[in-house]
């Protein structure tokens, strides 16, 4: 394949006017390249070619089960009236809700006789915002405990359950019998915005999560080039298709894990070679995470998920334990007049920093953490550079980055975020172009439309008709 007359991207905003080809999964030449008999040819017109874009979090499987579910929180839903003309569908089987916040129903969680309010006549379950709590209706409490004991996660208030279950996503997935959801259409729509790279951050991928993304990525499902963090278990399984990340902390500040037992496993961890990603949106579970591994030790590769809060001292702890950071800039534009009505004033200038983290020289990379955020890198960029919140106040303008530092998020190589991917002989072939110049693109980073993303050297999203340029190129081969 040839890419010709083309913006490339070399390095951090290093731009070299000319083509590219690529043989099998790399990059073979750079520069001034007449096409070869039978090339398959785009022209890049004068447009921006840049390194793939990679998700450094997401949730493939919770993204792909959201295609089938109900929004139930904001911005889709802000009060109770809402909340029920969302749940009025035709039906008699399971319904299930996501994205609910408390908000909703004046700050309240509701337990299942409040939900029976909303939904009596078929089995409700509802996903909390953060993905860690499920709240049942009377219906579907009734159908789950018919079927497996009630696990340790699901509350017991007064010798009654109430409904709400806490981190037992996989009782719940054994009980209702679920396979693993096909990745095939939420791919396409990575691949359609220049993705050709995720890391799956879900802190239960195992052997048999595993199995299911090899055998995805075989059969062509799945486009991207997956990374998998997760247990300790899933060091075990098979490496086809699939490589491997992080071990994954998910902490909860309101119940935080034995500090002695979590040491136990991050050395563990260790043992396999395996850096550390800790869940950390709190000042508390950020000052516990910090603690553990300046028990522990870093390794090169740990890295602290979301830092929401972070006050100076803190990241300069980071910085001394040379920790990475996986940043979601995109929450600021979606939640953050949530933040500023909820967030004690003291704590607001240290919401989502990013600029204090690069300047402290710590490696940063960019996440969706799709479903809970939304899935476009490229409105991540934007907001990174605007701090805007919905209502257009800006949340800590001093931690805006430029343009081409919030493009450096999604270039960073997800095995090792200190260092920028880039365009250059013998690297991998994943690579996304776009119809204009940087100098362009720079100015408004939500409107980027993707018009060709190569994954490993294949054509995994085609946004322009390229028959015209196959038939020049075949022509001027001939010549």
């Amino acid at each position: 394949m040839l890419i010709r007359d083309a913006e490339v991207w070399t390095t951090h905003a290093r731009l070299v006017r000319g083509d590219v080809r690529i043989a099998h999964d790399r990059i073979a030449a750079i520069g001034a390249l007449p096409p070869l008999p039978g090339e398959h040819v785009i022209d890049g017109r004068g447009g921006l070619l840049l390194p793939g874009l990679h998700d450094h979090h997401i949730h493939l499987s919770a993204l792909a089960a959201r295609r089938s579910s109900v929004e139930c929180g904001p911005p889709q839903v802000f009060d109770a009236e809402g909340l029920a003309l969302a749940l009025r569908l035709p039906g008699s089987g399971w319904l299930r809700g996501i994205g609910f916040h408390e908000s909703v129903l004046g700050g309240v969680l509701p337990d299942a006789a409040a939900l029976d309010r909303f939904v009596s006549d078929r089995p409700l379950r509802l996903q909390h915002r953060t993905g860690r709590m499920w709240l049942l209706n009377s219906r579907a409490l009734d159908m789950l405990l018919a079927t497996a004991a009630p696990p340790p996660g699901l509350e017991h208030q007064e010798g009654r359950f109430t409904g709400r279950l806490f981190d037992e996503d996989d009782w719940l997935r054994r009980t209702l019998g679920s396979a693993p959801p096909d990745l095939v259409d939420i791919s396409a729509d990575l691949a359609r915005r220049g993705v050709t790279g995720v890391t799956d951050m879900s802190p239960r991928n195992d052997p048999h999560v595993a199995q299911h993304f090899a055998a995805q990525v075989a059969d062509r499902r799945m486009l991207q080039r997956p990374v998998l963090a997760g247990s300790l278990a899933l060091a075990e399984a098979a490496r086809q298709g699939w490589r491997l990340g992080p071990l994954k902390l998910h902490l909860h500040e309101s119940a935080l894990p034995d500090f002695d037992e979590t040491l136990a496993l991050i050395r563990a961890g260790r043992d396999q070679g395996r850096a550390l990603a800790v869940h950390c949106v709190t000042e508390v579970e950020l000052v516990f995470t910090l603690a553990l591994l300046e028990t522990a030790g870093a390794m090169a590769g740990d890295r602290i998920e979301h830092v929401s809060v972070a006050s100076p001292d803190l990241v300069a702890r980071m910085r001394a334990l040379g920790l990475a950071a996986c940043v979601q800039p995109h929450f600021i534009a979606e939640r953050g007049d949530r933040y500023l009505a909820d967030v004690e004033p003291r704590h607001h200038a240290d919401l989502y920093r990013l600029r204090s983290l690069r300047d402290a020289g710590v490696p940063l990379a960019g996440g969706s953490d799709a479903p809970y955020g939304d899935a476009d890198p490229w409105k991540s960029m934007a907001a990174a550079v605007s701090r805007r919140t919905p209502s257009g106040a800006v949340i800590g303008a001093a931690e805006a980055l430029s343009p081409e530092d919030a493009l450096a998020l999604y270039l960073a190589d997800p095995l090792g975020l200190a260092r920028q991917r880039r365009i250059d002989v013998g690297e991998q072939a994943d690579l996304c172009l776009l119809p204009q110049p940087w100098t362009e693109l720079r100015e408004s980073l939500e409107s980027a439309r993707v018009v060709a993303t190569i994954a490993g050297g294949r054509l995994i999203h085609d946004g322009v008709d390229q028959a015209p340029f196959e038939r020049l190129a075949r022509r001027d081969a001939a010549a």
